[in-house]
């Protein structure tokens, strides 16, 4: 334990000291997001490259404190392809389909390096029966990576919401990944939580820089393979569910967006102002306020996580299905299935 505590501190200490540098680098080149959408909450430009400190922060500390197995650095590799696509996106807005291509690109490498979810279970069945996906594997942790890496980018809307978020949920999935002995897991978990907390003071509200497409995408390609890994070792019924809640937050947000877009025949990849986010602010909370409330969200979805890791499947299952009903319940009395008022 006291190895993982390590490399959360020289995470969080890495990510801390490269923020200030990366900052001044993007003031150079000129990678600023400039406040010209009404989407857009701030009123002046703030430099990017964020993700670039968050960056050398996971791939320091993973270098040194995580054994070098090919399935580490095939892990790596692809954080790295996620992560220039980033800095090129931030600087010069590349189009959503390369950049869309590129994070499949990034999802091939890590499943070339033994990232895959292999076999489903089946949580009624008293003995844990569990099938083999076979061809299946590929596709869907294809979906899961790519999916992953995109919910965190869609919620990082406000001032310290993404990286608090990704902070919380790779604190729950370390926890869950404690919980089954799974240490391989844990230090990664640790790893990713210390470089976003490092971070943060620099991008909480107001803030300073942005992590930008780089780290959002980045922390959100980590999460999602750490959770395969996750998936991977754990026999449990429940081991979809533990990574679904503890990334609960982003995968809700961008489930109700797709279906408010849906609905409301809008084109499912069209950008609006109707995030959970954005609903809190326009009900008159500030940026603090609103992010705060975000982090408490994720954090009780975060318990829900830890709650059915450690509960029998039958149990398990049932608090899932009651939370996702109620979840639901609020999200249609809050408006986020609404269109967008004229």
């Amino acid at each position: 334990m006291i190895n993982n505590f390590i490399a959360f501190i020289s995470a969080v200490i890495i990510s801390f000291i490269m923020t200030p540098p990366a900052r001044k680098l993007a003031i150079k080149v000129g990678a600023l997001d400039v406040p010209k959408s009404p989407r857009k909450i701030h009123n002046k430009p703030i430099p990017y490259f964020g993700g670039l400190a968050i960056y050398i922060s996971i791939m320091a500390c993973m270098f040194v404190y995580m054994p070098h197995t090919e399935t580490s650095l095939h892990v790596m590799a692809g954080a790295t392809i996620i992560v220039l696509t980033g800095i090129v996106d931030d600087m010069y807005d590349l189009p959503a389909k390369v950049k869309l291509l590129m994070q499949i690109v990034a999802a091939l490498v890590a499943i070339k390096g033994g990232v895959q979810i292999h076999f489903i279970t089946n949580p009624l069945s008293d003995t844990g029966m569990s099938y083999l996906l076979s061809w299946l594997s590929y596709p869907l942790t294809l979906f899961w990576i790519v999916g992953i890496t995109n919910t965190i980018n869609l919620i990082d809307g406000l001032d310290g919401l993404a990286s608090g978020v990704a902070s919380i949920a790779a604190t729950t999935l370390l926890f869950t990944a404690s919980k089954m002995g799974y240490d391989f897991i844990v230090m990664q978990c640790a790893i990713i939580a210390g470089a976003s907390l490092g971070f943060l003071p620099f991008n909480f509200n107001p803030a300073k820089i942005f992590m930008g497409d780089a780290g959002a995408l980045l922390l959100g390609y980590m999460l999602a393979v750490t959770s395969v890994m996750g998936m991977v070792k754990s026999v449990a019924a429940v081991a979809l569910a533990v990574p679904v809640f503890a990334l609960g937050l982003p995968i809700f947000d961008t489930t109700f967006a797709i279906i408010r877009r849906f609905i409301n025949k809008k084109p499912i990849m069209e950008a609006d102002k109707e995030h959970l986010h954005h609903k809190l602010m326009k009900s008159g909370l500030n940026q603090r306020q609103t992010v705060l409330i975000m982090y408490f969200i994720s954090m009780m979805l975060g318990i829900v996580s830890i709650t059915i890791a450690d509960t029998e499947p039958l149990v398990g299952i049932i608090v899932a299905t009651i939370v996702v009903v109620i979840v639901f319940y609020f999200a249609k009395v809050g408006g986020l299935f609404k269109e967008k008022e004229q």
